[in-house]
């Protein structure tokens, strides 16, 4: 199943729970979206598809400039994985397709 569409996540961040939605477009083993949280969005370009696996980078400009690092495996309507906060660790995400 692909990985475009909108989907609900919840990331489990060190500052609590964070909701937003994460718009995913796949085209061959790219990736590209955009990501919409309370504190604003952020689009992203050059993520990867392997299979059911997923990979992207947002650079974040709110509340404080930082590089997300995200890696998800999708499994038809969910989603779910890791993303690196920069100096604030890692943390667990996972969603459900819109």
């Amino acid at each position: 199943m692909s990985a475009s569409g909108d989907w609900q996540v919840t990331v489990n961040s060190p500052m609590g729970v964070q909701k937003g939605t994460l718009t995913l477009e796949a085209n061959g083993a790219v990736l590209s979206g955009k990501v919409v949280i309370p504190q604003g969005s952020e689009s992203f370009a050059n993520g990867k598809i392997s299979g059911s696996h997923l990979t992207w980078n947002i650079k974040m400009s709110k509340p404080m400039p930082m590089e997300l690092q995200f890696s998800a495996v999708v499994d038809g309507d969910d989603i779910s994985g890791k993303v690196k906060l920069g100096m604030f660790g890692d943390a667990s995400f996972a969603g459900t397709r819109v």
